[in-house]
């Protein structure tokens, strides 16, 4: 076949990755990724720590391994590993959430995003506003899904929208506002104007609100605060999160959306034909960490900071800019001071030049708006300190 046809064809285009052509480019991620092997560069670029979760987690997996949690597990996720995520959102957020009707376990955040998607788009008309830039798999799966994308920038230095511009990207059409608290990649911390406003927005215009949360206890200056919380929306919410970030457990998938029961039993109609389930033995882990002391998360969020500051003090000393997160995994700097005016060429050459990998924030936007951010480079903090330092010494050279 000279051409395969599918929806393949849009997920690339949605995803940046479709030539004119045809032709399918690997990610960034990929390719930094791959840079990095080859020149023994420090993999700044993707968003995963280097260092196991709390031990009590991995060994209630092990355990689980062991008592035979090895089959399928129910299709909602397993009954205790609900009962901990109702019980989480009661205990930091006073959130009732009924773990029986209104949460889905998933295979990671991007699953419970693309079932999301593909439950509640109707048709080519349907519209999913996303603040810009944005984390790269949302303009993917909307277009699988078969809807358009719109984008409300956000601004530097502290990466807020307009709300002006905010009220017109939502009209009518808009099916989803998908909304990531705290941000990816750009470490902003929406304000409470902003959510406010989105919960407004979404009432004005019959629209569902999704928020993907999954950095949740990585916020650095003020505890986070879902949008399910304000007046009026729980009503209309889907709240996504996941313990990869959280726990550091990546690679595990485990994730969740909760909200009412009409919705999520919309989401899991189309969830049960994707994944079906997944992660057995890392259900039960999961359930244990969600009842970890407190003291797990505020130093989770507090030891994630002191990296960013280190890694914040070093790209300001080689000569970036440097925009300092309020909350996730990333710090983004802008490179143009040190010639990097086009952060795609300038991260290709930095492995080379400096012995670092870092992603391009124009991976993260549309075409038609990459010159916002041509300059902007995102470097990852959730790295061991002593990586941070070899990277830091490293980056010195660009000075």
């Amino acid at each position: 076949m000279d051409v395969i046809p599918g929806a393949w064809r849009r997920t690339a285009a949605g995803a940046g990755l479709l030539s004119p052509e045809g032709v399918v480019a690997p990610t960034i991620f990929a390719e930094m990724s791959a840079a990095a092997v080859r020149t023994g560069a420090i993999n700044l670029g993707q968003g995963f720590p280097d260092e196991d979760g709390p031990a009590a987690v991995l060994e209630a997996a092990r355990a689980a391994i062991a008592e035979g949690a090895n089959q399928y597990p129910p299709g909602r996720g397993t009954p205790d590993l609900r009962e901990a995520i109702s019980e989480h959102q009661r205990r930091f957020y006073d959130l009732v959430v009924d773990p029986e009707q209104e949460v889905l376990v998933t295979a990671g955040a991007t699953e419970a995003l693309s079932a999301t998607l593909l439950a509640l788009i109707d048709g080519p008309d349907d519209e999913v506003v996303v603040f810009e830039p944005y984390y790269d798999a949302y303009a993917a799966a909307v277009a699988l899904a078969g809807a358009r994308l719109r984008t409300v920038p956000l601004r530097r230095p502290d990466f807020q929208p307009d709300l002006e511009e905010l009220a017109a990207a939502v009209t009518d059409r808009t099916r989803i506002i998908l909304v990531n608290d705290p941000h990816n990649p750009t470490g902003a911390v929406f304000g409470p104007e902003v959510l406010t406003e989105v919960v407004r927005l979404a009432h004005l215009h019959d629209a569902v609100i999704v928020t993907d949360e999954v950095y949740e206890h990585l916020s650095f200056h003020a505890p986070h605060t879902p949008v399910a919380t304000l007046p009026g929306a729980a009503e209309r919410t889907l709240t996504i999160s996941s313990a990869g970030k959280t726990f550091s457990v990546t690679g595990w998938k485990i994730g969740w959306v909760h909200g009412p029961a009409d919705l999520i039993t919309a989401v899991l109609t189309v969830k049960q034909f994707l994944t079906y389930v997944n992660g057995s033995p890392f259900q039960p882990a999961i359930a244990a960490g969600l009842r970890l002391p407190d003291a797990y998360f505020s130093d989770a969020a507090a030891t994630l900071r002191g990296k960013h500051e280190l890694l914040g003090d070093a790209l300001t000393s080689a000569g970036f800019e440097v925009f300092a997160p309020q909350g996730g995994y990333f710090t983004v700097a802008d490179a143009a001071p040190l010639g990097g005016a086009d952060a795609a060429a300038f991260c290709r050459s930095l492995p080379e030049r400096a012995g670092v990998a870092a992603i391009p924030i124009t991976a993260f936007v549309t075409r038609e708006n990459r010159e916002r951010y041509a300059g902007l480079v995102r470097f990852a903090a959730c790295k061991k300190v002593d990586v941070l330092q070899e990277a830091a010494r490293r980056l010195g050279v660009l000075r």
